[in-house]
């Protein structure tokens, strides 16, 4: 594969996978068309990086789809200046889209190797290892957390690191089926509502607490 083939690639996604599926900022979109997506995943992935479908990066791990990806940072309406923690930031893809669109960014991953290559790809991000259900208080409170993959809750750990009128954007797994949600922070209060059934990556390390039972 040539750089040429991976523009023409990039260029194929915007149309197809982005204009077409309500990624309707301009910004997001630029950011997209820019930003070598191949760079964030194994070689032997890069000729498929820009499938619409989540890209298999480490055992047990994937990338969010491109459409995916898209339709969270458009719902996130991310402003220079925001300050964002990305939860499960693998390889770094969506932590490079962020910096791009202006935000300063924490990124918090688990995995020492995608860690390191995240470091390694993304260094002008500040990156964190630990468990992303934690979240980070290195920059808290944030103006918007975004959970890159599909998790089974949201924890309380990581809407405690949020501002007052901050945001959330992620994806959240109801009776199998993956959605992609937003919330904001009010005082103490926090919920999210779905604006779109999607395929997203599964993140792991967010199951729901078993029931206590005698």
């Amino acid at each position: 594969m040539t750089e040429q083939n991976f523009e023409q690639m990039r260029q194929a996604m915007v149309v197809s996978q982005l204009r077409t599926t309500g990624v309707s900022d301009p910004r997001v979109v630029a950011a997209m068309g820019a930003i070598a997506r191949e760079r964030f995943v194994g070689p032997e992935m890069a000729a498929v990086a820009y499938a619409d479908l989540p890209l298999r990066i480490a055992p047990g791990r994937s990338l969010n789809p491109p459409m995916v990806t898209g339709r969270l940072l458009t719902q996130a309406q991310v402003v220079p200046g925001d300050n964002v923690l990305v939860v499960g930031a693998a390889t770094g893809y969506t932590v490079a889209l962020l910096l791009k669109l202006g935000a300063s960014v924490v990124a918090v991953e688990e995995d020492a190797d995608l860690l390191s290559a995240g470091k390694t790809a993304v260094p002008g991000a500040t990156w964190v290892k630990g468990p992303p259900a934690s979240g980070s208080t290195k920059g808290a409170p944030y103006s918007l957390i975004l959970i890159d993959g599909a998790v089974e809750r949201i924890p309380q750990a990581l809407i405690d690191q949020l501002a007052d009128g901050g945001r959330l954007v992620g994806a959240l797994i109801d009776n199998g089926v993956s959605r992609l949600v937003s919330g904001v922070r009010a005082g103490s209060g926090f919920g999210v509502a779905a604006f779109a059934d999607a395929d997203s990556a599964v993140l792991p390390g967010f199951g729901v607490p078993a029931a206590f039972s005698f």
